[in-house]
């Protein structure tokens, strides 16, 4: 959106250059049509058009701060209302003003200013006067209104901007203790069976926390610091199932600098721990994948043993379909899918954006 005092600034030499523009046309004619009545001196038509933009345009100054009334604008009866009631004073002082210059002038330089009798005057630049101005006031009606229109329209999507930023926060914040709990959960199992590893899974738990802490309240992340999350919860995850999952990773660099939404991988890793790895006692093969292509980067989350049951979407993926949604509208796609024949793959799809700091820095390298 344009700046206040840049809008005002672009609306005041549109004026200006309309006006002159305007002021060129009269003259044009008037020049016409004092050659067509004989007339031997150009300076007249041009004097006496010049004196008349001249008074016009000081009447119209002073009338600036009534035609851009807002609270004026917001009822427009009343705005035509209070300029109308207005223009037979404006019409009089414009001839009383504009004829006393072209009298004086011609005074100056020994001549004598002559004209129809002064109520005839009156009453043709009154018709006059108030077809210019009635034009200058729609004119200036229209485009102060698309100005409002402008100006409310921003307000709307600044607005609707932070009812997206407090809903994208809530379901951020609504993430971590769901999180939390599932790895203090870890860590409980452990203390059971192997102290040396829930030492181990309390520092993993300790730099998720960090990781988590760093994004403060950030709804979106880069790719290589969701990696470092998601690996830490990984390992995290592996010492609970310890001979029971084995993870392989498949990484684009080129895809490290995109924008995602926090915890995103985690929420895919962790329903294939909560729907498979914990179900089973065999070995599970696990399948990390990032590829970005055409502009679209994919991420993707597959095993080799799970089974969709009958409500796959817990509260981490509804809580992230609601993300993706609120974040990247239709653009973005979310898709769970049985591989034959055993497995489960969650795939995730988004536009792949980068700030400009990460950009140059993909650039250089």
């Amino acid at each position: 959106m344009m700046p206040v005092a840049e809008k005002n600034h672009v609306w005041t030499i549109s004026f200006i250059g309309g006006s002159l523009l305007f002021w060129a046309l009269m003259v044009a004619v008037a020049v016409q049509d004092y050659l067509r009545d004989g007339g031997q001196h150009l300076w007249e038509p041009i004097f006496w058009e010049s004196s008349s933009a001249l008074v016009g345009s000081a009447i119209f100054y002073l009338q600036w701060p009534l035609l851009t009334n807002k609270n004026l604008l917001q009822t427009p009866r009343r705005w035509f209302l209070r300029l109308t009631a207005y223009l037979p004073l404006v019409c009089l002082g414009f001839v009383c003003v504009t004829f006393s210059i072209r009298h004086a002038v011609y005074a100056v330089i020994g001549d004598t200013y002559s004209h129809d009798p002064w109520l005839e005057v009156l009453m043709y630049e009154s018709i006059k006067l108030s077809i210019f101005f009635g034009l200058f006031y729609l004119v200036v009606f229209g485009v102060q209104s698309y100005v409002l229109l402008l100006e409310e329209k921003a307000n709307v999507e600044r607005a609707a901007k932070l009812l997206q930023d407090a809903q994208l926060q809530r379901l951020s914040q609504q993430m971590q203790p769901h999180f939390l709990f599932n790895a203090l959960n870890t860590i409980s199992a452990l203390m059971y069976s192997d102290l040396k590893a829930a030492d181990t899974a309390i520092s993993r738990l300790a730099e998720l926390l960090r990781h988590t802490l760093d994004l403060a309240e950030q709804t979106e992340t880069s790719l290589a610091h969701e990696l470092d999350l998601l690996h830490a919860y990984a390992d995290l995850m592996q010492l609970r199932f310890v001979d029971r999952v084995s993870i392989s990773w498949q990484i684009d660099p080129y895809a490290m600098s995109c924008k995602v939404p926090t915890m995103c991988l985690q929420v895919l890793l962790e329903n294939t721990f909560k729907h498979t790895v914990e179900k089973r006692s065999a070995m599970t093969r696990i399948w990390v994948r990032t590829t970005l292509l055409d502009g679209v980067l994919s991420l993707v989350v597959e095993d080799d043993a799970g089974q969709l049951g009958q409500n796959p979407n817990g509260l981490g993926l509804r809580n992230l379909r609601q993300r993706l949604q609120v974040m990247y509208g239709d653009t973005a796609q979310l898709q769970i899918r049985q591989i034959a024949p055993a497995g489960v793959s969650t795939a995730m799809q988004i536009r792949c954006h980068r700030s400009g700091s990460e950009v140059e820095m993909s650039a250089a390298a």
